[in-house]
């Protein structure tokens, strides 16, 4: 297992300058995304994957995973509403171009929201289908498609995620244990999806609070990463503390938090 940042983590960095912490921190790897200032350009990729590919490459640092949001917010051409599709489709022929060019091992994309009209059951049938269609387009390019389950999403409950997982051959997990603790699930009860994980993002939590200090929260990383080994998780492990409103997550000292959830995943694979 390798760590890795986010560009997400570090918003008012540019994209040169989280590549260089990255080094600088001995991580030598970085998720992309299209958030904030370091944030990717997601028009110009879907126009000009190579190029932007090309960009990318001259970092200097591992690129392991995109996170690829279709619109402008959680709900904006989610995954859930069938509306969509075609649109989202030819974006991701675009994406998974650019992910190949790259080098990049993993996408990863939100399963969807319950749309007006639909109760969860509805979301995740229409949701499977958008990632069936998906994971059509990935696999043949060798990129590993993955969603992840996340609090304000259909998709917040161990077992709706192994539902997912059925419907969709070929469909691996971005897995944040946060998510789930943060609505109250016990670690034990998310151990099942560890063999499911195509990516893993490391931040504390506890019931109700999705980012906490590492110190305040209720998620035990050292059993957490004995999961993951037993079941064969050999892939990268970003740290994911961030700085944003969502889940009001503005609390922590993001380069603190980063440094010591390092130094805590460092002092078990050692």
């Amino acid at each position: 297992m390798k760590l890795s940042l986010t560009t997400w983590s570090l918003r008012s960095l540019t994209l040169d300058e989280a590549a260089g912490l990255s080094n600088l921190l001995g991580i030598g790897a970085l998720d992309l995304g299209y958030f904030y200032r370091p944030g990717l350009d997601r028009e110009a990729l879907i126009a000009d994957p190579d190029g932007t590919a090309d960009r990318v490459l001259q970092l200097g640092v591992a690129l392991p995973n995109l996170y690829h949001l279709f619109g402008g917010s959680l709900s904006d051409r989610n995954l859930a509403d069938p509306g969509h599709r075609e649109r989202n489709e030819a974006d991701f022929r675009a994406v998974v171009r650019f992910a190949k060019r790259a080098g990049l091992e993993t996408v990863f994309v939100l399963p969807g929201v319950v749309n007006a009209g639909q109760d969860r059951a509805s979301a995740l049938a229409e949701s499977a289908e958008s990632l069936r269609r998906l994971v059509a387009i990935a696999a043949p390019a060798g990129i590993q498609l993955t969603v992840e389950p996340h609090v304000h999403s259909y998709l917040e409950s161990p077992t709706l995620v192994l539902d997912l997982l059925d419907r969709v051959p070929g469909l691996k997990l971005t897995l944040d244990y946060a998510h789930f603790a943060c609505l109250g699930y016990r670690q034990e009860e998310i151990d099942g999806l560890a063999p499911h994980a195509a990516h893993v993002h490391l931040r504390q939590a506890r019931a109700g609070v999705l980012q906490c200090k590492l110190s305040l929260g209720t998620l035990n990383f050292g059993a957490m990463l004995g999961t993951l080994k037993a079941a064969g998780y050999d892939g990268y492990l970003s740290i994911e503390y961030v700085h944003q409103d969502y889940m009001d997550g503005q609390h922590d000292d993001v380069l603190t938090e980063t440094v010591d959830m390092r130094d805590c995943v460092r002092e078990w694979l050692a």
